[in-house]
């Protein structure tokens, strides 16, 4: 079985690749960059004229593993997806890359880019260049291997199931016990779970143990000190350095942990416990019944209640929203067999978007829904951009987009609530986010560990890990009779094996995405406007010019933090009081 999405026939009509073209058929793949490569490119025309043949056929290619991609995560399962995933990265992609990196080095040669009128492609002549310097055809082969370690985890984490109350249940789906009023039921989930996760932590370390050899070797190939050196230009990182990071984590330490920690003595005060557990920290500290925006067994009702939200922020957004298709465009549902998480991905060729989530009838899933939403109105918007490799924005950019509609919506919960359980979601929401910083903190700095100790042992690795979980954790949470779970939590954060250092952008873009609801809450049709004009912008402009376009700063330090959690703690204060 495999996931229906977008028809290439809706496809855009082809002017350089066949239509008939099987990406899978590496012999008819070939020759198409052959000609791409051995094309002279005469004058500026003609170099623009090489672009727009290279995008297109970099859209099939992406849009074709986009698929596979997709297939994969929604059946980790199913061997025969499975082995046509494998096939692409392990057969394709790596003889892809060198004819890529031949593609690049013509353009960056090519005398002609320096007189393409357009500021954007002096954007692509920066990223190209790193990209160039960067590639080495060694890594060609480590970098499918490590992708395969991924689907090895992605596996892993998949196949995790649990007995609970008579049923079998993915860990995704026993998140929501962790919401019951019953202390002991959520004890009991919690351990359920986590015993279930211990019960693989040494296999993922082993697969972890791998993704770090090949990481060093990767980094050593490309003649650079170390994987965080290599990151950074790979990201393309231009714009802030690794000691902007660690000021951003002294920032988070000082502005948002001591607010954590009051948020939870309420907690523990209102629950009536000498000491918060793990499983205290879900359920509703004022003992009310969880918030179940939906039943878990129906996403249509979750598709459907998003929509009335976004047609409330905006009329105009019901049009693009209506793009999203069940089946098509979504796949919410959680299910035994579907890797963690949630993601919006691309699909270049059709220009659509697809979302992915595992929803389980939590308001989690709402704000998933509106934050993966938010991705695609961004793809959407930016898509007109004929340039491929110029429609997509730097991440930190791209969550900005995720997390403003997250904050939008939060005027509008009333679709899946009445007025309390209203003002129950906005301050678990706002209260999520307070917490975020700490958490992207650690996850952060652990990651900075991780790649400049490249020799480190295991013993290392876990007391590098708790030493930083300690510095940004309230103590008064307690872990007695629990440290072996907690000194694997790590291994639950899915960016670690797949996207190594994308995480701090979280909390760069949350700084955005606070600034444009500050903005809307003062004028909410200029902070739409300005928010649609931003995002599309695509990936066209440098990284402070996009922050600037959607009307904010790119600033992480703590001079925008600290006012930015004082807006959000008297927020939170006036829902504390309201619901008294």
């Amino acid at each position: 079985m495999t996931i229906q999405t977008a028809a290439a026939s809706e496809a855009p009509a082809r002017r350089f690749v066949p239509g008939d073209l099987d990406v899978a058929d590496w012999a008819r793949l070939e020759p198409l960059y052959h000609d791409l490569l051995d094309r002279p490119l005469d004058s500026p025309a003609e170099l623009e004229r090489w672009l727009a043949d290279l995008s297109e056929l970099s859209a099939v290619v992406r849009e074709y593993g986009a698929r596979r991609s997709i297939d994969q995560s929604c059946h980790t399962d199913d061997p025969e997806i499975e082995n046509r995933y494998l096939e692409f990265i392990t057969g394709i992609e790596p003889k892809i890359k060198p004819w890529f990196f031949k593609l690049q080095r013509k353009y960056i040669e090519c005398e002609h880019h320096k007189a393409l009128k357009d500021s954007k492609f002096e954007v692509l002549t920066r990223e190209w260049r790193v990209d160039v310097e960067l590639f080495r055809e060694e890594n060609v082969a480590l970098e499918a291997e490590e992708k395969t370690l991924n689907n090895t985890y992605d596996k892993l984490i998949g196949a995790m199931l649990v007995e609970f109350q008579g049923r079998e249940r993915t860990l995704q789906q026993m998140a929501r016990y962790q919401e019951e009023m019953d202390r002991e039921v959520r004890e009991q989930a919690w351990r359920v779970s986590e015993v279930r996760r211990l019960a693989d932590c040494d296999a993922i370390d082993g697969v972890f143990e791998n993704m770090l050899r090949l990481r060093r070797d990767i980094a050593k190939n490309a003649g650079l000190p170390g994987y965080r050196d290599f990151l950074w230009l790979s990201w393309k990182r231009f714009d802030y350095t690794p000691e902007d990071c660690h000021r951003f984590a002294d920032a988070i330490e000082s502005a948002c942990v001591p607010i954590v920690k009051m948020l939870n003595e309420k907690r523990r005060t209102a629950l009536g416990v000498d000491r918060l557990r793990p499983w205290d920290m879900a359920v509703d500290p004022e003992g009310l019944p969880p918030l179940r925006p939906f039943p878990a067994e129906d996403v249509s009702k979750l598709i459907s209640g998003c929509r009335d939200i976004v047609g409330r922020i905006d009329p105009s957004l019901v049009k693009d929203y209506d793009r999203l298709k069940p089946g098509r465009n979504l796949d919410l549902d959680s299910r035994k067999g579907k890797r963690a998480g949630g993601y919006q991905a691309s699909l270049p060729e059709v220009r659509q978007p697809f979302i992915f989530m595992n929803a389980a009838g939590m308001q989690a899933d709402v704000r998933t829904m509106l934050h993966e939403a938010g991705h695609a109105f961004h793809y959407m918007w930016s898509n007109h951009e004929p340039v491929l490799f110029l429609q997509h924005a730097p991440i930190e950019f791209c969550e900005v987009a995720s997390m403003s509609m997250e904050l939008f919506a939060d005027d509008y919960l009333d679709v899946f609530y009445n007025d309390d359980e209203s003002r129950r979601a906005r301050f678990r929401h706002l209260e999520g986010i307070v917490r975020l910083f700490p958490w992207v903190a650690t996850i952060d700095q652990f990651q900075h560990w991780l790649y400049t100790h490249p020799d480190h042992s295991h013993e290392e690795r876990t007391s590098a890990w708790l030493r930083i979980l300690d510095r940004f954790s309230d103590p008064a949470v307690d872990w007695t009779g629990l440290e072996e779970h907690r000194a694997s939590m790590w291994q639950r954060q899915l960016h670690l094996f797949h996207v190594p250092f994308y995480y701090v952008e979280y909390a760069i873009a949350q700084l955005g995405a606070l600034q444009i609801w500050k903005r809307y809450r003062e004028d909410p049709k200029r902070a739409l406007a300005d928010y649609r004009a931003g995002l599309s912008l695509g990936g066209t402009r440098p990284l402070p010019e996009l922050f600037q376009g959607a009307g904010i700063r790119f600033d992480f330090s703590e001079a925008v933090l600290r006012p930015l959690m004082e807006m959000v703690g008297e927020e939170l204060q006036d829902l504390a009081r309201s619901t008294q």
